[in-house]
């Protein structure tokens, strides 16, 4: 199977699901060599213009299309994104007739109701994702987010529950409809259509498979915890949806000078990584916004990981935040990972081909078990 996704940290949430029922899975960053099993191929086109984000859509569809048979397409489930633009690019060149977008995640209090998008009850444009750099929410009603969608061939369905979701999945499914959405859209989807490893051919070798993948998570929560003494990691919180948590290891805050621009690097202060052996590097301000500052920060942090990683050799890098994560593995040049935890639904962590544990999270969702003293 193969799923493109629009940022890194959704690419990794649909490798955690599929890596947790047993599957082979590869994390790509662009392109790379799709594999048995699942490969999720991320992109940054969140990040990118809309015209960026369609040459780059048409680019990697160019790639996959003799592959298609099972492609899906990894959305924002706060309705970030190109949404419209991209999916209209990926039809065309795949040859889907249409487009089923759900970003609902009931299981996450994100639901849709009578075209309207709410996050527990709440209307979008009534949260903090408002006040998204890039993407704010201005509108909770899809027809107004996307109104050029129902005549690109786009469908948007109500969502409220698990049932709608695969209710959904069973009306639409007819091989001539492309699937986008959130995770539950994607976990539904694997279950009603059956895909599973080729090796998984009977019920019994089906749950043997999830008890031993929940066996390995949980030995590898308590192994590889990042706050153990001998265990020197680099926590990137570059979210503007959370704060850093407290983990009783040193924060390293942008200076205010280098968030607004006025001084370089050189200004961050950076000293109690080497002696702590682990820091938190993090953003204390939210007065700027708009594309232009956007990535200004995720490039500040970026950078600056890379000097860290390349002084401290850290074991375990944690980064919060999509922009942030694509920004900082592109800077490190790291493009291929094996997944191997899910601490929580969104919270992966993943080996690069050179050993560095990385595990990366989406801002607004919780971190699970990763910090089970915290």
């Amino acid at each position: 199977m193969i799923v493109i996704a629009d940022d890194i940290t959704g690419a990794a949430e649909i490798a955690g699901i599929a890596f947790s029922r047993g599957e082979n899975v590869r994390l790509v960053c662009g392109c790379g060599t799709v594999t048995d099993g699942t490969t999720v191929i991320a992109t940054d086109t969140r990040s990118m213009t809309e015209p960026e984000a369609v040459a780059e859509t048409k680019r990697l569809s160019s790639y996959l299309s003799p592959l298609t048979s099972h492609l899906f397409k990894k959305t924002d489930s706060a309705l970030r994104g190109h949404v419209v633009a991209e999916l209209t690019a990926l039809m065309q060149a795949t040859g889907y007739e249409r487009a089923v977008y759900l970003p609902a995640n009931p299981s996450k209090g994100r639901i849709i109701r009578n075209g309207i998008y709410y996050i527990n009850d709440v209307p979008i444009h009534e949260t903090a994702f408002s006040y998204d750099p890039e993407f704010p929410a201005k509108t909770s009603v899809l027809n107004e987010r996307f109104p050029d969608a129902e005549a690109k061939g786009i469908i948007m369905p109500d969502a409220e529950s698990k049932e709608d979701i695969q209710r959904v999945i069973a009306t639409y499914d007819d091989g001539k409809t492309l699937f986008a959405g959130a995770a539950d859209l994607f976990e539904a989807y694997i279950e009603v259509r059956g895909i599973r490893n080729a090796t998984l051919c009977f019920a019994e070798k089906r749950v043997e498979v999830r008890e031993m993948t929940k066996r390995q998570n949980y030995s590898l929560t308590s192994h590889l915890s990042p706050l153990t003494s001998n265990n020197s990691t680099l926590f990137l919180c570059g979210s503007t949806q959370s704060k850093p948590l407290d983990l009783g290891i040193p924060l390293a805050p942008m200076p205010r000078e280098v968030y607004d621009g006025s001084e370089d690097l050189s200004l961050w202060d950076t000293s109690s990584y080497a002696a702590a052996h682990s820091v938190i590097l993090t953003m204390p301000y939210t007065h700027r916004t708009g594309k232009e500052a956007a990535v200004h920060l995720r490039t500040m942090m970026a950078t600056k990981a890379r000097q860290l990683v390349a002084e401290q050799c850290p074991q375990h890098l944690i980064i919060e935040g999509g922009a942030t994560a694509w920004t900082t593995l592109q800077a490190l040049g790291w493009t291929s990972f094996t997944i191997t935890a899910q601490f929580a639904p969104g919270v992966v962590q993943m080996s690069a081909t050179n050993g560095t544990l990385v595990t990366l999270k989406p801002g607004s969702y919780p971190w699970g078990n990763l910090f089970p003293a915290v």
